[in-house]
């Protein structure tokens, strides 16, 4: 048998545990939980209780990293041609895939349980969606057969405040959607910008990502549009009451960078450009969610 079916051998336990640590992308899963947090604070006037607070928030990043070792086995050929990727475990075959199937079904139970006992029932169910919307639709169905596959599985990146936000309150509001909506609108910009300096790579792999099936100049208009309808979202929480002069500010100066970016994306384009925008769009997000914290604790609101 092959290294990639077996597995290397001579891996310490700490080695292994860093591999499989891998697999649940670090770093995306730190904005995931990052994002359902500031939903669990923004719910409630005051503190939230904490013990549903951090079960949640274990709840939530132990099933999102299931979410995303299932991306890794799903696309571990696609992985292993694409220079982003290609260091991943499977691609190197450092853990086989019997090995990550049972490691994310055991992750992933284990966090929906917590979700279940120490939060409530309707997080558990969303969290759940969430995983399969990720996991499934978007990277069984979506991703390799539509060029919109970003537009329409966003929706799954879009849910982390949603089950912040149900995992305090047991319900989802209005504001909790405007939250969503506003990640629904970031995923576009983002990913495409990330998409046009990566274009070859996803040709070489086969994916119907925009700049692919639609060209450079396509996808270089679509991400200034689509950063003009993040801009307009992003200012629904003010126009709701959700938030005041703290965020209405962070948001102007945040969105008029990104509109920066996007319009030198658009007339004149580099990679390096591409590079920088998609560096700071998660730069981007975080700061807007801290910002919302922040406005929603300091009492200067507009009226």
């Amino acid at each position: 048998m092959t290294a990639t079916t077996m597995g290397k051998p001579g891996l310490g336990v700490q080695a292994r545990l860093r591999e499989f640590l891998a697999l649940t992308k670090p770093r995306v899963v730190t904005l995931i939980v990052f994002c359902a947090v500031i939903g669990m604070f923004l719910a409630t006037p005051g503190v939230p209780d904490l013990v549903p607070v951090l079960a949640a928030t274990v709840g939530i990043a132990l099933v999102a990293g299931a979410a995303a070792a299932i991306n890794c086995l799903v696309e571990q050929k696609i992985d292993a041609v694409m220079a982003r990727t290609r260091a991943r475990p499977l691609p190197r075959g450092q853990i086989t895939s019997a090995q990550t199937l049972v490691f994310a079904l055991a992750v992933g139970g284990v966090g929906l349980w917590l979700l279940h006992v120490w939060v409530n029932a309707l997080t558990m169910w969303l969290t759940l969606a969430t995983f399969v919307g990720y996991a499934i639709i978007y990277t069984i169905v979506l991703k390799p057969s539509t060029p919109q596959n970003i537009v329409i599985g966003g929706a799954s990146g879009a849910m982390p405040p949603i089950l912040g936000w149900a995992a305090v309150t047991g319900s989802v509001s209005h504001d909790a959607m405007i939250l969503f909506l506003i990640i629904f609108a970031w995923t576009p910009p983002h990913f495409w910008a990330l998409a046009l300096y990566r274009r070859e790579e996803y040709a070489r792999a086969g994916l119907p990502m925009l700049p692919v099936t639609h060209g450079e100049a396509f996808t270089r208009l679509h991400v200034l549009l689509y950063t003009l309808i993040l801009t307009a979202v992003t200012l629904l929480p003010v126009a709701t009451g959700m938030a005041g002069w703290i965020y209405l500010i962070a948001a102007v100066l945040l969105d008029a960078v990104f509109l920066a970016y996007a319009w030198r994306i658009w007339r004149a384009y580099s990679d390096a450009l591409a590079r920088s925008a998609f560096r700071y769009s998660i730069l981007y997000l975080s700061l807007l969610f801290a910002a919302l914290l922040v406005d929603h604790y300091l009492p200067f609101k507009l009226g």
